[in-house]
C-alpha cells in the first residue's frame, strides 16, 4: 500500500508551490511502483480557490483526514493569517508524533513560527522581520534564522516563497521518494531549464 502524503491547500494557496512536487511524488521511480498517494486536505471539503484561480476539491477535511501519512505539506497562500487556519494545528501534532515530513513554504512557516515551533531549529521564511512582528513572544529563534530558499533540520523542512523547487528537492529528499541521482536530475532539469540542464550533463 501507497504511503499518504498529505498537501494542505486553504482558500488562496499558492499553486506554484505545489504542483511541481505533487507532480515528483506521483512519479515512480526507477520503474519500481508509485510509493506515495498525493491527497489533498482542508478545513472542510467544500471547494478552495487558489491564487492562481484554480479550483480544487480537497480529498479530505481536518476532521476524516487519515490518522497516519508519510508528509505534511503545508502550502503558502493567504489565508494562513486568517481564522480558522488554526484547525491545521491537529495534523502538525500527528505529523510530529509520528515523525512525519513536515515542510512548509511561505506564509506556512510564518504559522509554525506563530505556533511556537520554530524555536529550537534552524529555519526560514519569507522575511525575518515578519516572522517576528507576526509571530509575537511565541517567536524566538532569530540566531537561527537562515538567509536561504530552503532549510532542512531534521524532518522539518521550511522555505520561501520563491523556492518551491529547493523545498521539493528537500521534501524528496527527507521522503527518500527516489534514489538521489534522479532527485538531483529532477532538480537540475527544472532549476537550469531544459537546455542547459542538458549541456551540463554531456
Amino acid at each position: 500500500m501507497n504511503e499518504n502524503v498529505l498537501f494542505v491547500l486553504l482558500n488562496e494557496y499558492a499553486d506554484w508551490e505545489a504542483a511541481s512536487l505533487a507532480a515528483a511524488l506521483n512519479e515512480e521511480p526507477e520503474g519500481d511502483g508509485r510509493r506515495f498517494d498525493v491527497k489533498t486536505v482542508s478545513l472542510t471539503k467544500e471547494p478552495v480557490r487558489s491564487i492562481g484561480g484554480f479550483t480544487v476539491v480537497p480529498d479530505y477535511s481536518i476532521d476524516d483526514a487519515p490518522e497516519e501519512f508519510a508528509g505534511l505539506i503545508l502550502i503558502g497562500g493567504n489565508s494562513w493569517r486568517k481564522d480558522g487556519s488554526e484547525r491545521v494545528m491537529e495534523l502538525v501534532d500527528k505529523a510530529i508524533s509520528q515523525q512525519a515530513v513536515l515542510g512548509t513554504i511561505c506564509d506556512a512557516s510564518v504559522f509554525l513560527g506563530k505556533n511556537g515551533l520554530l524555536n529550537d531549529v534552524p529555519h526560514t521564511s519569507n522575511h525575518l522581520e515578519d516572522l517576528q512582528e507576526t509571530s509575537g513572544d511565541r517567536y524566538t529563534n532569530e540566531a537561527h534564522y537562515l538567509q536561504q530558499q530552503a532549510v532542512r533540520s531534521g524532518q522539518l523542512i521550511t522555505a520561501n516563497g520563491s523556492a518551491f523547487l529547493e523545498f521539493g528537492k528537500e521534501v524528496l529528499e527527507a521522503l527518500n521518494a527516489a534514489p538521489q541521482a534522479e532527485i538531483d536530475e529532477w532538480y537540475g532539469f527544472f532549476k537550469q531549464g531544459y537546455h542547459d540542464y542538458t549541456k551540463s550533463q554531456q
